[in-house]
């Protein structure tokens, strides 16, 4: 019996000795002040301090229990929890940040856009004006020409009408004559026919007779192809003398004949000009 007990009281010094260690170590590290007090870390916090004294079996011990590691990784757990907060609040904010980035960028574009396709319509606009401002220039022009040469008439056509001594009725001939001028004038503007009748003889009678013979030529073209009488300047000459074609020397008419004369001036050509189509991009231009 005491034997056991010289054997048993080294044993149960010896499984003591571990706990004593394990506690004065415990106690020495939370005893031990942090030497590092600066709070720039994530947490905000001082970061961990080593043991100043490894304990009394080092790095290492073969009998460290349950508690004791839990003392030593609780501090340890604790801030890992901390830092996988902060990033997932970090993770977060950058997703806030990006999101609202990627629409700012977004409303940006279309405002860009939008603003291209104000210019583009604006250029466009601006195009069909200047073309506009330009047809109307011309158009301008045209008539400033029309007009500052209004009673500027000019010989397009003639003809001429023979009649027989004491004759004042159209032949056939002379109706052919006057259908195929007349013919070519229907629905224009802009022109004028001068009549001028010429006989042979003297005095009153000579200006009768050619007065006679150039309303022939007007009541028939009034009545068979509606040419309005305003338009007709009618005079008999008589027997004046007129100037030959091919010499400057001047003869009296021998017999009786018609002179007609059609003249134009530029109001057709202003007509034409107005009665044109728009273009297309008039057409289209908005109001």
């Amino acid at each position: 019996m005491t034997n056991r007990i010289l054997i048993a009281l080294p044993l149960a010094a010896v499984l003591a000795l571990p706990a004593i260690a394990q506690n004065t170590s415990s106690t020495q590290d939370q005893a031990q002040p942090s030497s590092t007090t600066s709070t720039d870390t994530a947490t905000g916090k001082a970061p961990l301090a080593p043991p100043s004294r490894e304990g009394f079996w080092g790095r290492v011990n073969p009998f460290a229990r349950k508690k004791y590691v839990q003392r030593q990784t609780e501090p340890i757990r604790d801030r890992v929890n901390e830092l996988d907060d902060l990033t997932a609040a970090n993770g977060k904010a950058i997703k806030d940040t990006d999101s609202r980035a990627q629409a700012g960028i977004k409303l940006a574009s279309d405002k860009a856009n939008e603003a291209d396709q104000h210019a583009i319509d604006a250029g466009n606009k601006a195009t069909v004006a200047q073309q506009t401002a330009q047809q109307a220039t011309t158009k301008i022009q045209t008539v400033e020409t029309v007009v500052s040469n209004i009673d500027q008439y000019k010989a397009s056509n003639q003809t001429e009408i023979r009649f027989r001594p004491g004759q004042t009725v159209l032949s056939k001939p002379a109706k052919d004559a006057l259908d195929e001028m007349a013919g070519g004038v229907k629905g224009q503007r802009g022109y004028i026919i001068e009549v001028q009748g010429f006989s042979s003889g003297k005095g009153q009678v000579a200006i009768q007779n050619s007065q006679k013979m150039a309303e022939s030529v007007v009541r028939y073209l009034v009545l068979n192809h509606e040419i309005p009488v305003y338009r007709i300047y009618l005079v008999g000459m008589g027997n004046a003398p007129t100037a030959t074609d091919d010499t400057a020397k001047t003869k009296h008419v021998s017999g009786g004949r018609v002179e007609i004369s059609l003249l134009k001036n530029d109001l057709e050509q202003l007509s034409d000009n107005s009665s044109a189509p728009m273009s297309t991009d008039q057409q289209q231009q908005p109001k």
